[in-house]
């Protein structure tokens, strides 16, 4: 799987998440997506993270019979749907497999909030990259027709300021 592919997918995931999230943050259980707002997770096929169950991810099929698991702190949550401040605690999860009937290929990413001063941070760790302007991919690694790859793996790997 293409880092920058994810990476966009990542993105946009966060972004519908936060547009339907409002209207769904009491709801309990998972929903015929695969999204648990109260327990700030996703699980099931990547069709469904986009809310559209069509058989594609916005548009695109290659991924869509991908399994998908996508946890975010409360942290995450409070910051990015309630108007908290970000805190070091706020971490994003993403676990794509498609090694079955998908993409064929494997996928784990973590990232964790770190501030405007990014690799200047004092919660900044060695081995990860930026993103978005404030976070830090501290673990990028997985496999795919290429073989296994490592993009990220900051010391430590861990959630957590």
């Amino acid at each position: 799987m293409k880092k920058g592919l994810v990476l966009m997918m990542i993105a946009v995931m966060i972004l519908a998440t936060g547009i339907v999230f409002a209207t769904h943050a009491t709801a309990k259980g998972f929903d015929q997506f695969g999204y648990n707002y109260k327990a700030r997770i996703f699980v099931g096929a990547a069709d469904g993270v986009d809310r559209i169950l069509d058989g594609k991810v916005w548009g695109d099929p290659t991924y869509a019979n991908d399994q998908l698991v996508m946890k975010w702190s409360k942290a995450w949550d409070d910051a990015r749907f309630h108007g908290a401040a970000w805190t070091p605690d706020a971490w994003v999860d993403n676990e794509w497999n498609g090694m079955a009937d998908g993409s064929q290929s494997n996928w784990h990413y973590k990232i964790i909030w770190v501030g405007s001063q990014l690799q200047n941070s004092p919660y900044w760790r060695n081995g990860g990259y930026p993103i978005w302007g404030q976070f830090e991919v501290i673990m990028d690694q997985g496999t795919d027709a290429t073989g296994h790859q490592w993009y990220a793996h900051a010391t430590p790997n861990g959630y957590g300021g």
